[in-house]
């Protein structure tokens, strides 16, 4: 089989004509299936890759006020928090991802109106989803935080975050779907745009919010909470205005706005292909919940340095998280319009530049570790060994893993998602905390920080494996 295109012959996929694109090919603004690979990916993962570090940066500076402020115990309440928050997100990405993906299609294909109503009926299911969500969670996060085994000293704060989360997640989530839609068309631009204004609205609010000044109230953890609900409503108005004013493709207006409600040959898209990608998140998000709750059980310290931690690795799956959202818009794209042979030198293009990146990434950390991690912990901190030596064990296990995230983009484009699940499911159950429980007697403590690299490098190898023999090629319908 030759590498640079994945369709073996024989295998072409059913239900569209494999053709090459053609000189009269029209071009369009956000299309990616012309031009050169590496050029095309850059331009349009690197906004993707700063709104990731904008996000995180956010997210950090918002750990950096909470532990200063605030304290250890407040620091590991956001820290349970921010694990039940990723779960609820995970649930709705897969129904995102689907819709991103079926809009990239449509437009390679050049048909706006299918993917303006693949976008609506995208965002009325997962705003109808994420208000039930809110509603539960609003009664149950006291148990989630029990499950979760949250240090007493942490709890009460946890609560009061996590509370505010849920009750602002339907904003969220119509936030995360614009953002994703658009990107499927080929815009990753403005959600960038979005998360700029984002981000400076919550770092000006959130010290002030959590201190309480002029006449704002002292509101604590809530405030902290607040500040980046607030940072989410004034991307997501950004976006709309910009949707409109350019007239950019998902934007719906006047008959249009009925494909909010969702049509059942976009539903069930959106159901049975974002299902298995919702369930390959909520692995990670579950096994997260399982983790913490393993870390909380080795005390107060080893929460607080597993908390910061965490700050720090999402920086280092930002380029894999970003690339890899490129990769599948551009080979969906592709699909879209016929061009099955670009597909196998973006995957291996993608792959090379996430490496590259993650690697720098993971070396800028390993070596800085103690500066980085006093802006989260403090330099006298009982927590700043453990989490140095969290970090030697566990850093490379990220890089290792963001092989995975560039492939599942690849196959996700084609429409087969259950593989990726079933890998995933093997990778963190039986490999990371099999390993763990097993573990556990013989090295005590080291056994949850040692289950990170275990558990990627299985992973890795059954996602490789299924990349280059597996028959996910033939799930392309469309």
């Amino acid at each position: 089989m030759n590498e640079a295109s994945p369709i073996p012959v024989g295998e072409e996929p059913v239900g569209i004509e494999t053709k090459a694109p053609t000189p009269e090919r029209p071009m369009m603004k956000g299309d990616l299936t012309q031009g050169p690979i590496l050029k095309t990916l850059l331009l349009f993962s690197l906004p993707m890759l700063l709104s990731n570090v904008l996000q995180t940066l956010q997210g950090s500076i918002n750990a950096i006020w909470v532990g200063r402020l605030l304290g250890e115990s407040a620091l590991a309440a956001t820290a349970n928090a921010n694990v039940v928050m990723f779960l609820m997100f995970a649930a709705i990405f897969g129904f995102g991802m689907a819709t991103t993906v079926r809009v990239g299609q449509h437009f390679g294909a050049r048909d706006i109106d299918a993917a303006r109503r693949m976008f609506g009926s995208g965002v009325g299911f997962c705003f109808g989803i994420s208000l039930i969500v809110a509603v539960a969670g609003w009664f149950y996060a006291a148990a989630l935080l029990d499950t979760l085994g949250t240090p007493p000293a942490s709890k009460i704060q946890a609560l009061d975050y996590l509370r505010v989360v849920f009750i602002t997640l339907p904003l969220g989530s119509v936030n995360m779907m614009v953002s994703m839609a658009m990107r499927g068309a080929g815009d990753s631009k403005t959600p960038m745009y979005a998360m700029i204004l984002a981000a400076i609205v919550d770092l000006c609010f959130n010290p002030l919010l959590i201190m309480g000044v002029g006449p704002l109230p002292r509101l604590g953890i809530t405030g902290s909470a607040l500040s980046t609900a607030f940072a989410n409503l004034a991307g997501m108005a950004y976006q709309l205005w910009r949707i409109y004013q350019q007239d950019l493709p998902v934007r719906l207006r006047g008959a249009e706005l009925r494909y909010v409600l969702p049509r059942s040959a976009e539903l069930r898209y959106v159901v049975t292909k974002g299902l298995p990608m919702g369930t390959q998140m909520l692995l990670v998000s579950s096994t997260g919940l399982i983790m913490v709750g393993l870390v909380n059980r080795e005390g107060l310290d080893a929460a607080a340095a597993y908390g910061a931690s965490l700050q720090l690795w999402n920086y280092l799956q930002m380029p894999a998280f970003a690339i890899g959202m490129a990769v599948s818009a551009m080979v969906a794209q592709s699909l879209g319009a016929g061009d099955h042979s670009r597909v196998g030198n973006v995957t291996i293009i993608g792959m090379a530049a996430n490496l590259a990146l993650s690697i720098l990434i993971a070396t800028l950390i390993v070596t800085f570790d103690r500066p980085l991690l006093v802006l989260f912990l403090g330099s006298g901190s009982s927590a700043l060994p453990i989490a140095q030596h969290i970090q030697l064990i566990c850093t490379a296990s990220f890089v290792i893993v963001s092989i995975t995230m560039i492939l599942t983009g690849t196959m996700r484009a084609y429409g087969a998602v259950v593989a990726p699940v079933v890998i995933m499911f093997l990778g963190l159950y039986p490999g990371r905390l099999g390993f763990y429980f097993l573990a556990r007697p013989i090295i005590d403590s080291e056994a949850v920080w040692w289950a990170y690299p275990v558990g990627s490098v299985l992973t890795v190898a059954l996602t490789v494996g299924y990349y280059r023999f597996g028959k996910w090629r033939t799930a392309f319908r469309m």
